[in-house]
């Protein structure tokens, strides 16, 4: 059976290559930058001040002790 097109949508998102712009771990073990991640294509296409802006966010975030930072990174993707 085909699948629909969220299974699809799924598919494709979990394919792609997710990881910081440093390559590094975000939060886990001594080594850990506290940036944000996103695709690796995103990330290459994407300017360096908007990168810098979500890491930050994220960070301050972290601090505060909270698990999810509204970066804005995937604006205007459905959730």
């Amino acid at each position: 059976m085909a699948k629909k097109k969220p299974q699809r949508s799924l598919v494709k998102w979990t394919q792609q290559k997710w990881r910081t712009k440093s390559g590094k771990p975000s939060t886990q073990g001594p080594d850990a930058t506290g940036e944000a991640y996103a695709p690796e294509a995103a990330i290459r296409s994407m300017p360096s001040k908007k990168y810098a802006r979500a890491t930050a966010v994220k960070r301050e975030a972290r601090k505060a002790g909270k698990q999810h930072a509204k970066h804005g990174l995937h604006k205007g993707k459905k959730r």
